[in-house]
């Protein structure tokens, strides 16, 4: 697989740290008028970002206790249950869940945080079995996808 090349882009000061993991959830109407707004916002909603390197920059910002600061981050793998027959190391799949039984234990790894539905990802670890049983019967596989 090709090198991930860190994307810059800005966070809070007190959350610029190596490994901090996070789910860009988009721009807010508070950043509008922000000269910087396009360094802010020029991530994927709903993806799941890691910091891998922490820069000197900093910003004064409005929204962000002590201002932002400028990162490196990269696409960080997700952790998911997949059907077994779809996970296969190396391979791409369109990520889609049927499932809407929220009070199951695997539920929040049949739908996690960081994954857009229908959009493609590829399965580059294949950990093991579910921790519980599906309750649909389904034999699923715990793996770590990330997107293409």
């Amino acid at each position: 697989m090709a090198e991930i090349k860190p994307k810059v882009t800005l966070i809070g000061k007190e959350l610029a740290k190596n490994g901090l993991e996070f789910i860009y959830e988009g721009s807010i109407a508070e950043c509008s008028a922000c000269k910087l707004k396009s360094a802010c916002n020029n991530l994927k909603k709903g993806r799941r970002y890691r910091i891998v390197g922490v820069r000197s920059v900093e910003h004064t910002c409005t929204v962000h206790l002590n201002g932002a600061q400028s990162v490196e981050v990269v696409e960080s793998p997700i952790p998911a249950l997949l059907p077994a027959d779809m996970s296969i190391k190396n391979t791409k799949i369109q990520f889609e869940c049927s499932c809407n039984r929220e009070l199951c234990p695997n539920y929040p790894f049949c739908r996690p945080d960081g994954i857009i539905e229908r959009e493609k990802y590829i399965v580059v670890n294949v950990i093991g079995g579910a921790p519980e049983q599906c309750e649909k019967g389904r034999t699923l596989q715990f793996v770590e996808l990330i997107p293409v």
